[in-house]
């Protein structure tokens, strides 16, 4: 059975879905949803990066758009730059 939460998701498009989350008590992720395995350069043996192995507990798949949200205007996107010259001061 799913434990379901609601997200909120930007691409494709902005929506709500309803996706599956890891089970809180699984042995084998400790509820985190995956196991992490890092490794280290071949030569230096210093860090590099990780690879994320999935665990059985959940299904990253397993999601349903509830709702679309409308996209914002462009003009809402933007962020104020600098100073206004324009008065008020």
């Amino acid at each position: 059975m799913p434990r379901l939460r609601i997200q909120r998701t930007i691409w494709p498009r902005p929506v709500l879905i309803l996706t599956d989350t890891p089970r809180p008590g699984c042995r084998d992720c400790d509820g985190i949803g995956g196991i992490e395995h890092p490794y280290g350069h071949p030569e230096t043996g210093e860090y590099e990066d990780s690879d994320w192995e999935p665990c059985h507990c959940w299904n990253e798949a397993l999601r349903w758009v509830l709702l679309p949200l409308p996209r914002l205007p462009q003009r809402w996107h933007r962020q104020p730059t600098g100073y206004s010259d324009e008065p008020p001061f």
